[in-house]
C-alpha cells in the first residue's frame, strides 16, 4: 500500500503540472455551462408552444443537463491523456523504470483519474442543473428543485456516468497509445454507433440498453421512458462495459514492451 501511494503521488504531481490538465478541465466547465445556457435560454418560447401532450413529458431536469452529450467529449480528452501524454513525450518509459510494477503505475492512474472526474463531473451536474432551473424560472417555464422526485438520482448519476466515460477513454489510451485514435474510438462509441444502432440485426439490438448516449443517458431523465425502465440497471451496465476495456488494458499494458 506504501509504494502504491507513492506511484499516486507521483502521478497526481504530473497530472496537475500538465498545462493541458488544466486547460481541458477549464473548457469542460466553460462549454459545459456556455452549451446549457444556449440550449435553457430561449425555453420559454418553445414550452409555450408546446401542445399538452409535449408539457406533461417536459423534463426540466434532464433538458438542464442535456450539456453532457459536449462534456463527455471533453472529458474523454481529459481521460485519455493521463495516459497517452506520457506516449507523446516518451515519459512513459521514465515511469517504467521508476515504478516496473505495470499494473501499479496503471492502476494509480485510473485511481487519481476517477477522484478528478468524479469531481468534476458532479460539479458540472449541479451548476447545469442549478443554471437551468434558474433560467427556467426566469421564463415562467415549470422548473425543478434537487429535493423533487428523481431529481438529485438524475444530477449525480450525470457525474458518474461523466466518470466512466473518462475511465472508457483511459482504457482506450493505454490500449492504442495515441491520443488521436482514442478519441476518435470514443466518438464512434458515444456518436457513430448509437446513430447507426438501427442497422444492427435484433440480436445485438438488447446492448443498446447499456450504451451511452443510449439506455445508459436514460439516468438524466425523471420522466420515466417505457423503452429503459430501469436506467440506473442501464447505467450499471455501461459501467461493468468499461471495467471490461479497463480490463484489456491492463492486460496489454502488462504484456507489450513498453
Amino acid at each position: 500500500m506504501r509504494f502504491f501511494g507513492h506511484a499516486l503521488h507521483a502521478e497526481w504531481v504530473k497530472l496537475r503540472s500538465l498545462q493541458s490538465t488544466w486547460n481541458t478541465l477549464a473548457c469542460l466547465f466553460g462549454v459545459g455551462l456556455g452549451v446549457t445556457f444556449l440550449a435553457t435560454s430561449k425555453v420559454g418560447e418553445q414550452y409555450g408552444s408546446a401542445s399538452a401532450a409535449e408539457k406533461l413529458a417536459w423534463d426540466p431536469t434532464e433538458r438542464s443537463l442535456t450539456a453532457y452529450l459536449v462534456a463527455q467529449l471533453v472529458i474523454g480528452v481529459l481521460g485519455t491523456l493521463v495516459v497517452t501524454s506520457e506516449y507523446a513525450t516518451g515519459l512513459v518509459r521514465t515511469s517504467l523504470t521508476v515504478t516496473p510494477r505495470r499494473h501499479r503505475l496503471l492502476a494509480a492512474k485510473v485511481v487519481l483519474a476517477t477522484a478528478v472526474a468524479v469531481v468534476a463531473g458532479q460539479a458540472l451536474m449541479f451548476a447545469t442543473f442549478l443554471i437551468g432551473q434558474t433560467l427556467f424560472a426566469a421564463q415562467g417555464v415549470p422548473s425543478a428543485r434537487l429535493g423533487d422526485p428523481g431529481v438529485l438520482s438524475a444530477v449525480v448519476g450525470g457525474g458518474l456516468y461523466l466518470a466512466a466515460i473518462a475511465l472508457l477513454a483511459i482504457g482506450l489510451g493505454t490500449i492504442m497509445r495515441a491520443t488521436a485514435g482514442a478519441l476518435t474510438t470514443l466518438v464512434g462509441i458515444v456518436f457513430l454507433v448509437p446513430g447507426l444502432a438501427g442497422l444492427f440485426p435484433s440480436w445485438v439490438q438488447g446492448v443498446f440498453d447499456y450504451w451511452p448516449t443510449q439506455g445508459a443517458a436514460a439516468v438524466f431523465a425523471t420522466v420515466p421512458d417505457p423503452a429503459y425502465p430501469d436506467p440506473w440497471l442501464n447505467l450499471g451496465g455501461m459501467c461493468l462495459g468499461v471495467a471490461a476495456v479497463l480490463a484489456a488494458a491492463f492486460v496489454v499494458f502488462q504484456r507489450r514492451d513498453v
